[in-house]
C-alpha cells in the first residue's frame, strides 16, 4: 500500500497556485514544515489533515488517497 498524502499535499498546492511559504501561514506553521510534508519526512497528524483538506476545498479521503 502505498499512501499518497505527500504527493497530494503538493498536487493541491500548486494547484491553488500557492507557495510553501503561503500554505505555511494559513496553517500557522513555518515553510519547512510543509517542505517535511511534501518530501515524505513527516506526515500530517489528523488535525492538520483536517486543516489541509479544508485549505484544498477537498475530502479527507481525497487528500489521503492511497494505492495497493
Amino acid at each position: 500500500m502505498k499512501v499518497k498524502i505527500a504527493e497530494n499535499i503538493k498536487f493541491y498546492r500548486k494547484q491553488m497556485k500557492m507557495t510553501q511559504s503561503q500554505l505555511a501561514e494559513k496553517l500557522n506553521g513555518q515553510k519547512s514544515l510543509i517542505s517535511n510534508y511534501e518530501n515524505g519526512y513527516s506526515t500530517p497528524d489528523i488535525y492538520m489533515l483536517c486543516k489541509l483538506a479544508e485549505i484544498f476545498e477537498i475530502s479527507l479521503d481525497e487528500l489521503v488517497e492511497w494505492e495497493e
